[in-house]
């Protein structure tokens, strides 16, 4: 039996380059799901004010979960076997703050 799971749908843009320019346009969409529903705990990042800036706490909570959700799936992959011992340990941390 298969988990169900959230799915979602993302599109990131670049807006602009570092030199300032706008051209070429780049745009990537990518479908995947995840475990959690992840508006949820954006917001539950923003609200433990971690980083003044709550657009860093998005990203951070975005990045997290897509990360995690990726490590979660291919845990016996060896690029993950020194993670697999200290991320609960940070998770825990996060969930502590």
């Amino acid at each position: 039996m298969e988990k169900r799971s959230n799915k979602y749908y993302l599109t990131l843009s670049l807006k602009e380059y570092a030199d300032g320019t706008t051209e070429p346009a780049k745009e990537l969409g990518i479908q995947f799901d995840n475990h959690d529903e992840v508006f949820s705990i954006i917001e539950k990042i923003k609200e433990k004010n971690i980083f003044e800036d709550p657009n860093e706490a998005t990203q951070f909570a975005l990045g997290l979960k897509l990360f995690s959700e990726i490590k979660l799936k291919h845990r016996k992959n060896p690029l993950f076997e020194e993670l697999n011992e200290v991320f609960p340990v940070f998770m825990k941390k996060l969930k502590s703050l």
